[in-house]
């Protein structure tokens, strides 16, 4: 039998913190080792548990997730709970390597995806989460204008296959289903995101669908 995927979850509200135990529980291949309220007992929990993966609020006591994120141990993949009102702490986040990002209001199929991508070594976006990153990443008008030239400046350098294989990471595609959809295996695609962040200067798939994103809006 496979090993279930060990998850800690860190959310200062009771009632959302035992909803989200509730659907991640119900996935057969998840493990819930700890639900903790803090930032400082998530640190504490997952150096004494081995987690797979953390799902942490950006806003908490004693610690918050960005600070706790930072205290994880590197083989620890995080996935960070928002609201509309945090996107730049998760801007904050991506660059300090968060494996996706999703709103509290997602659907339990997208937050066992999102655990299940960042296990996995792929990344998530929530879709409207991402939008309003955007609109943070770059003004309006002409600057706007600027930067998604910028961006598509650095996505020219890539191959057309490269390209397409960006394409679907934006889409929040994980590795094994890129390589359904373009017919490849799946080593080949890991080989082709790893060109990708090397050619784009990006330290993670989700800055690079981000910069996608920002060339194609």
């Amino acid at each position: 039998m496979t090993a279930r995927i060990r998850v800690l979850i860190a959310d200062d509200e009771p009632l959302m913190l035992a909803g989200i135990r509730t659907v991640l529980e119900s996935a057969p291949d998840l493990e819930v080792v700890a639900a903790v309220t803090d930032g400082a007992a998530a640190v504490a929990a997952a150096g004494r548990l081995g987690v797979d993966v953390a799902l942490l609020d950006v806003r908490m006591p004693l610690l918050s997730g960005l600070d706790a994120m930072a205290a994880l141990s590197p083989g620890t993949a995080v996935v960070i709970l928002t609201s509309f009102g945090d996107e730049p702490s998760v801007l904050r986040a991506l660059s300090q390597g968060a494996s996706g990002y999703v709103l509290k209001t997602c659907t339990p199929d997208e937050l066992i995806r999102a655990v299940r991508s960042a296990h996995n070594g792929d990344a998530y976006l929530s879709p409207p989460v991402a939008r309003q990153v955007l609109t943070l990443l770059g003004p309006s008008g002409a600057a706007g204008a600027e930067h998604r030239r910028a961006a598509a400046r650095r996505l020219s350098t890539l191959s057309p296959r490269e390209a397409d294989v960006l394409r679907l990471v934006a889409e929040g595609l994980s590795n094994a289903d890129i390589g359904t959809h373009l017919h490849m295996t799946e080593p080949s695609v890991k080989t082709h995101v790893s060109r990708i962040l090397t050619k784009l200067d990006c330290t993670n798939r989700v800055q690079a669908a981000l910069l996608h994103r920002e060339a194609t809006r």
